[in-house]
Order: structure tokens, then C-alpha cells, then sequence
């Protein structure tokens, strides 16, 4: 189950707690429910950090397969100059031909590399958004939490 999820269950705790009368709208609440679901959420945290660094490896998986895609390429760039400059007629067809293959070939590589930054930066700031609302979530329920308890202890 999603942290939000366990988030809305929580603020549904809250919603069916009972009111005291004569207290001013306070309310009496499950604490025994609320903490599991506190612990509900704090054992899936981990899930979304493991999703970020999924989503990091993906990223140095892509830009390493980029590299090597440019690396064949510029592989073939020179391999095929090579055979070019044997012929001596061809020779400065081949030289340029190899310079605008291996000058592609560099330039596909940065494109794909700046690509797979891009969506990885953009992955990783969308995690990190997530995370912190509900870490915000998390520490404002909390609060509410402690401020009701205290309030329902200075009532006693």
C-alpha cells in the first residue's frame, strides 16, 4: 500500500474520532490505530528510497549504454576509413567521410548522454517532491498527534 494511502487512513482516524462535550471540539482518539499506521508509513519510506536509486542506476545504465553505442560507432567511423584510405583514389573522400562519422558519433553520444540526465534529474526531483510531502505530512500528523494528546491529558 502507498504512504498515501496509509496518510488518508490516518486523517480518517482523525475524522472518526469522538468529540468530548464540553471540551471545545476536542476529540478522543484510537492512539493504538494511529501509531500503526505511523509504522505503516515509516516501513514504506524505504521503498521509496530504493525507487531512487532504481531510478539512478537507470540513469548510469543509460548513460553507459549511450557510451557504448558511440564507442561502436566511432568503431566503425575508423574501420571504415581504414578500408577507404586504401583505396588511393578515394583517399580524402574516406578522411572526411570518417571525421563526419566520428564527429556524429560524438555528438549522438553527448545528445544521449544529456538526455539520460535530464530524465534522470527530473525523475529524481519528482521522488525527492514526493518524499518530502510526505515527510511533511508525516511530521504535521505527528504534531497534531502529540498536540491532542497533551490537550486530552491536561483535560484529565
Amino acid at each position: 500500500m502507498a504512504i498515501d494511502k496509509y496518510l488518508d487512513k490516518i486523517d480518517d482516524a482523525l475524522e472518526e474520532a469522538w468529540s468530548l462535550p464540553f471540551t471545545g471540539g476536542k476529540r478522543m482518539i484510537d492512539i493504538e490505530k494511529v501509531r500503526e499506521l505511523v509504522d505503516a508509513v515509516r516501513l514504506h519510506l524505504p521503498q521509496e528510497i530504493k525507487d531512487a536509486k532504481a531510478i539512478v542506476a537507470d540513469r548510469e545504465e543509460i548513460i553507459s549504454d549511450a557510451k557504448l553505442e558511440a564507442e561502436d560507432i566511432i568503431k566503425k567511423a575508423e574501420e571504415r576509413a581504414r578500408n577507404l584510405v586504401a583505396q588511393e583514389e578515394v583517399l580524402v573522400v574516406a578522411q572526411a567521410k570518417a571525421g563526419e562519422a566520428l564527429a556524429e558519433a560524438h555528438q549522438k553520444a553527448k545528445a544521449a548522454e544529456r538526455a539520460a540526465i535530464e530524465y534522470s534529474e527530473d525523475t529524481l526531483k519528482r521522488a525527492e517532491a514526493a518524499l518530502l510531502s510526505a515527510y511533511t505530512e508525516i511530521k504535521n500528523t505527528r504534531s497534531a498527534l502529540r498536540n491532542k494528546a497533551g490537550a486530552a491529558a491536561q483535560a484529565k
